[in-house]
């Protein structure tokens, strides 16, 4: 009932003088066809047309009816905050009603899809993710023996990593962090990430907030963007907010600010 109490607020109670009446309210009638414009509305809105559907709506309508006839004898619609909240409510509705206009009548095709689809492939096309290991030390002394030790094939990377790396996740896996974009990292990592070469090691330890990591790309592929049927809902949803937004500020600009 909560729902058709907010949808009640925005039927008007104006009738046509030959409209069939379904009820009546100290004179003052409700109309069959006010009773199948409010039905419509919670239809759109997913609801299921049926008798009792067409009752619930009708107890609603009286129900609010009264209250509002009740409001209105004791001048509560008089009282300035209440008129100043009626008008923007009033002025909300216009807003939603436009927008939704303007969008019914330029509605975004299959054939814009396709094309921002394709533009923000186009735009994603050199972009790479690593398969990285890791080792975590937290001072560049140990870094640098440890670094040096795997060089002269003392010490394995994978288990340098799981002896002496103070990350708690990938330590005991070998330093492994698995796949992903240099992006998923802190800027000094990914820089020397993307710097070096499928199957290298860094010359050098790389400091971070964390502390010093030994860096090595076991492997690198072109990242893997979705299709476009798994994307197509989203993207049409931000095609349609900024569509939104540029006819705001279309009108903003077309209007005579002073």
């Amino acid at each position: 009932m909560k729902r058709l109490a907010v949808l009640a607020a925005t039927c008007a109670l104006a009738f046509p003088l030959h409209a069939k009446q379904i009820a009546s309210v100290n004179g003052q009638a409700i109309t069959d066809e006010q009773l199948n414009q409010f039905v419509t509305l919670l239809v759109e809105q997913g609801a299921q047309d049926s008798p009792e559907l067409r009752e619930q709506v009708k107890q609603e309508m009286i129900h609010r009816l009264v209250a509002v006839q009740a409001a209105q004898k004791a001048g509560i619609d008089k009282r300035p905050a209440v008129q100043q909240e009626l008008e923007l409510a009033r002025q909300g509705i216009l807003v939603r009603a436009l927008i939704a206009d303007h969008l019914e009548k330029n509605p975004i095709s299959d054939d814009k899809i396709q094309a921002e689809y394709d533009k923000i492939k186009g735009t994603q096309a050199d972009r790479k993710e690593y398969k990285v290991r890791h080792i975590l030390v937290e001072d560049q002394k140990q870094a640098e023996d440890l670094l040096a030790q795997i060089k002269a094939k003392k010490i394995s990377f994978e288990d340098a990593a799981t002896q002496h790396s103070i990350d708690p996740g990938s330590g005991k896996n070998g330093g492994d962090l698995g796949w992903g974009p240099a992006s998923n990292y802190v800027p000094e990592f990914a820089e020397a990430v993307e710097t070096l070469k499928k199957g290298e090691m860094g010359a050098q330890p790389v400091q971070s907030q964390f502390g010093w990591h030994i860096i090595q790309v076991d492997d690198e592929r072109p990242v893997e963007f979705p299709a476009l049927a798994d994307v197509k809902p989203q993207l049409e949803e931000m095609m349609r907010q900024r569509q939104v937004m540029e006819f705001q500020k279309k009108l903003m600009d077309d209007a005579k600010i002073q």
